[in-house]
């Protein structure tokens, strides 16, 4: 059976719901549900990047941020050489460097309206995830580079590469959190690859049971740094007795507005460009009091619809997702290269972009 807002098949979720408001009561499959098959390939990809089973170490140091501006010239040192009268000439302090704004990767210091954000998700090892961890990193981001000029649409394309930093599992782990942290070596090796295309890199956070906030302030390091940003997928935020793959998790406005308010007080302190906090949803029951949302300075807002299906069955969702935004909040819309494709197809450029409110954010997965 297909849950009509997701489009996720055979799920086995309680609580999802049909088109029309009913409770939808979903058989499992024989096998495991995809969701907890992908929570438990995202603690196999961890362990092949950490080389245990365990939860990620970061005992490797993220870079350290430059100063807003960048390095200053330091003030000259003089040679001290006798001047024309015989006596040492004085030294003569270097006139500072004027100081340059820290800038998004292709210019300027607003996202929206100039740039449209197309990215790849994933985690490497664990291709089910996403298509980002699929080959070398280099190679996905030359692709999502192709991609993203396919909707530039009267936009500058902005190509993104969404990371999942913090990756729910299905099995507790040490700490009880029922989630992983990807190695600071993985997330330094995507930024850099990041800089060298000249795109944003989003850290994808599944919190499992650990508190959101925590694990968004766990990424200081990185979020420090003007191409930076955050994702959430509260989808995988789980409350006390549940498990990551079994129902659906759930975030709120307030928290929201949290981790908004968090990015914008980093924004301020390094003199950053705007930020993107991009929290996706896959059902209404994901998120709860959305009304509660408040913008912050500095922090570009977006909600990206998430959800499997045939093109109608993902305008449906669009629809019903999209419905009373909030003020201030822009839009994303998540496509799926395989599973949108069974039994449909995937939909194209002309038709995402045919979406009212367009698209600001479209990832693939």
């Amino acid at each position: 059976m297909t849950d009509k807002v997701s489009g996720r098949s055979g799920s086995g979720i309680p609580g999802a719901r049909e088109a029309g408001g009913r409770s939808a009561r979903l058989v499992p499959s024989p096998d495991a549900s995809r969701r907890r098959m992908l929570a438990v390939t995202a603690a196999a990809g961890l362990g092949v990047l950490t080389g245990c089973g365990g939860a990620a170490s970061r005992a490797d140091p993220a870079p350290k941020a430059s100063p807003p501006g960048g390095s200053r010239s330091s003030p000259s040192t003089g040679t001290g050489a006798p001047g024309p009268s015989g006596s040492p000439t004085a030294q003569q302090p270097a006139r500072p460097a004027k100081r340059r704004r820290p800038e998004l990767p292709r210019g300027g210091r607003e996202l929206f309206p100039r740039y449209r954000l197309v990215g790849f998700c994933g985690l490497p090892g664990a291709a089910a995830l996403g298509r980002l961890g699929t080959g070398e990193p280099g190679q996905r981001a030359a692709e999502v580079e192709k991609v993203a000029h396919r909707y530039a649409a009267g936009r500058e394309p902005l190509p993104v590469l969404e990371l999942l930093a913090t990756v729910a599992n299905a099995t507790a782990g040490p700490d009880g959190t029922y989630r992983s942290r990807t190695p600071a070596a993985t997330i330094r090796r995507f930024h850099r690859v990041a800089r060298d295309r000249r795109a944003l890199l989003l850290l994808n956070v599944q919190p499992g049971r650990a508190a959101v906030l925590d694990e968004v302030k766990a990424l200081r390091d990185w979020l420090v740094h003007p191409d930076v940003g955050i994702a959430l997928d509260p989808e995988w935020e789980m409350a006390r007795g549940q498990v990551p793959g079994d129902t659906y998790g759930r975030t709120d406005g307030h928290e929201l507005t949290e981790v908004a308010r968090y990015l914008s007080g980093l924004v301020e302190a390094h003199d950053l460009p705007q930020k993107p906090l991009v929290f996706h949803q896959v059902a209404t029951s994901v998120v709860r009091a959305q009304s509660a949302l408040r913008p912050q300075p500095g922090v570009a807002l977006i909600k990206s619809a998430d959800g499997i299906g045939s093109p109608g069955l993902k305008r449906g969702t669009w629809q019903r997702l999209v419905h009373d935004l909030p003020d201030g909040l822009h839009t994303g819309f998540k496509l799926f290269y395989e599973e949108d494709a069974q039994g449909s197809r995937l939909m194209t450029p002309k038709e995402v972009l045919a979406l009212r409110p367009q698209p600001a954010y479209v990832m693939y997965e």
